[in-house]
C-alpha cells in the first residue's frame, strides 16, 4: 500500500473515531471503543481485525513471541486504543515497541478516555503530527 493511500486510511480512521468519541463520550471502557471503531470501519468496507495476534521479531529476524493489536486495519496500521484521563509516555512506548518489533511502518495511538479527543499517528519510530 503506498504512502498516499495508507495517509487516506488513516484520516478515516481519524475521522470515525472523532465521530465515535462525539456520539459515546468519554466513558465507556476500552473495548467499547474497539468494538465501535471495528463495526463503523468494517460498514465502510474497511478490513479491520480485532485483537489480532502480531509476530515480534528480535534483531536477527528470530520470531521471539507476538502480541494482540487492539485492531489491525488493511493488515498495515496498527491500532491501540486507550480510555484514559490523559495519555502518557508508556503509551508512546508501547505503540513504538510495537511497530519496531512488528515491523509494522504505520500506528495509531487513540485516546478516548479524555474530554477531548487525543489521537496521534506513528510512522516507523516517530509522531506525526497532522
Amino acid at each position: 500500500m503506498d504512502e498516499q493511500t495508507v495517509r487516506e486510511l488513516c484520516d478515516k480512521i481519524r475521522q470515525t473515531s472523532f465521530d465515535i468519541h462525539v456520539y459515546h463520550g468519554h466513558g465507556h471502557l476500552e473495548k467499547v471503543y474497539e468494538n465501535a471503531l471495528a463495526h463503523r470501519l468494517r460498514k465502510t468496507g474497511i478490513k479491520v481485525e480485532q485483537q489480532h495476534p502480531i509476530t515480534v521479531y528480535d534483531e536477527d529476524g528470530t520470531i521471539i513471541g507476538e502480541y494482540f493489536a487492539d485492531l489491525l486495519v488493511e493488515n498495515v496500521v496498527i491500532i491501540e486504543l486507550k480510555a484514559v484521563k490523559a495519555l502518557a509516555a508508556e503509551h508512546t512506548a508501547q505503540i513504538l515497541g510495537y511497530l519496531k518489533s512488528s515491523r509494522k511502518k504505520h500506528g495509531l495511538l487513540i485516546n478516548f478516555g479524555s474530554y477531548r479527543f487525543q489521537i496521534k499517528k506513528y510512522a516507523g519510530n516517530q509522531a506525526i503530527e497532522e
